[in-house]
């Protein structure tokens, strides 16, 4: 399996936590994983994107030109890395501060979420991110949504250990939408 990923939006919206998720994750199902985080001076507020690389082979380059997968959380990243995504690309894509209909490639499959919406019914806004991983996590089965939940407490700081469910709930909810389920009970 080779599979890529850029994931992008705002500083302070869990870019690069959920970037290093998905690679702990991948490494924890045996997989070779390279990850390439990003974000503007400003940080919180400003942009933030990275890339992450998953393989069964080695992996040549954590440069990513074109693709394979997107999860943008605004619309400048939208903006930005939609001309670049591969043809039959899966983007996964915040609704709740862009428009679908924004997604103008006919090549591409669009995944929208509501993912502020859904994390703020699950009790925190900060988990938008986590609901939007949880969606790709079931539309393209990279890894396994379980692995991303027994991976959260080593990304999840030791002082916030309390929000691991919370966290675990945000990716149930977001897989959950992305398999065309109906909403977890908060």
């Amino acid at each position: 399996m080779n599979a890529d990923v850029v994931m992008a939006g705002f500083g302070g919206q869990g870019i690069l936590m959920i970037g290093n998720l998905l690679s702990l994750a991948a490494m924890e199902e045996g997989r070779r994983v390279t990850y390439f985080p990003a974000y503007g001076v400003e940080m919180r507020g400003g942009t933030a994107n990275c890339t992450v690389v998953v393989s069964d082979e080695e992996i040549g380059s954590p440069v990513v030109g074109h693709p394979a997968s997107l999860i943008v959380m605004n619309g400048p990243s939208l903006d930005k890395y939609q001309p670049l995504a591969r043809a039959g690309a899966v983007v996964v894509l915040n609704a709740s501060l862009i428009d679908p209909a924004r997604v103008t490639r006919s090549d591409l499959r669009p995944i929208p979420v509501a993912a502020n919406e859904l994390a703020r019914e699950l009790g925190s806004p900060q988990l938008a991110s986590m609901v939007a991983l949880g969606a790709f996590a079931a539309a393209t089965a990279v890894v396994k949504v379980e692995t991303l939940t027994h991976c959260l407490p080593r990304v999840v700081s030791k002082r916030h250990e309390r929000l691991v469910p919370l966290n675990a709930k945000a990716l149930q909810a977001g897989a959950a939408l992305a398999r065309g389920q109906p909403r977890l009970a908060p």
